[in-house]
């Protein structure tokens, strides 16, 4: 039985158990086995082990997890701290500020000099479940564990979340994203749309003044749910 947080676990029995999610397993221990993958085995489910489903109250959909070393701690657009921030991860935390007025978290590197925190832990810890379409990859090749099952896994978890939970808040950037909307209840939660923060779209408009994150809080004030500090 896969090692997750035991109210996923009850939720996604039947999922663990249909032949497509046997064979994706094996799949993935294949890979780990013969190949660096991230993220590392135990942080595959990070997003549900620090989000229970009972306390989602914001969906964020990711693509993949990072394929570079020490990026991916299984949680989407997030890194671990310390790390350099990627591109689309700077996009956002730009958009915060312009649309909060707050900085992100601050850490300082080994030799002293601040930076922002590029873990959204912090996030996932306050309701925001950050999901990726694909939970693993191979080092270094995008998209190498995509098709293999866990596309059909993710699309469960999704619609697991709009027909148990209310009043979540559903934060969908970029194409494939967005393509997950038929999955979602639009009748008892609210769903954003935008274009992805990677520069090569955000760059060309529909990203920054969004104002995502403050629509977000809104709702969630709305719903008489505490909004999320970001």
């Amino acid at each position: 039985m896969v090692q997750i947080e035991e109210s996923w676990k009850k939720a996604l029995k039947e999922e663990f158990q249909k032949n497509y999610f046997m064979q994706l397993t094996e799949f993935v221990r294949n890979e780990y086995k013969q190949h660096t993958c991230y993220p590392p085995g135990k942080e595959i489910f990070n997003a549900f082990n620090l989000c229970p489903l009972h306390k989602v109250k914001v969906v964020i959909l990711g693509q993949d997890p990072y394929h570079g070393p020490g990026q991916a701690e299984g949680l989407c657009f997030s890194v671990k701290s310390g790390i350099q921030l990627p591109p689309s991860l700077i996009n956002i935390f730009k958009e915060i500020k312009d649309d909060t007025g707050h900085t992100p978290a601050v850490i300082h590197d080994e030799m002293g000099k601040k930076m922002y925190d590029g873990s959204l832990r912090r996030w996932a810890e306050q309701g925001v479940f950050l999901l990726n379409a694909t939970l693993t990859v191979r080092e270094h090749q995008a998209a190498s564990h995509q098709r293999h099952g866990w596309e059909t896994f993710t699309d469960a978890v999704i619609k697991k979340v709009s027909d148990e939970c209310n009043h979540c808040v559903f934060i969908l950037w970029g194409g494939p994203a967005r393509s997950k909307a038929k999955l979602i209840d639009n009748q008892k939660h609210l769903i954003l749309e935008s274009v992805h923060p990677s520069p090569l779209s955000a760059n060309r408009g529909g990203w920054f003044g969004n104002h995502h994150f403050t629509r977000c809080n809104e709702w969630l004030i709305k719903n008489g749910l505490t909004p999320i500090e970001w």
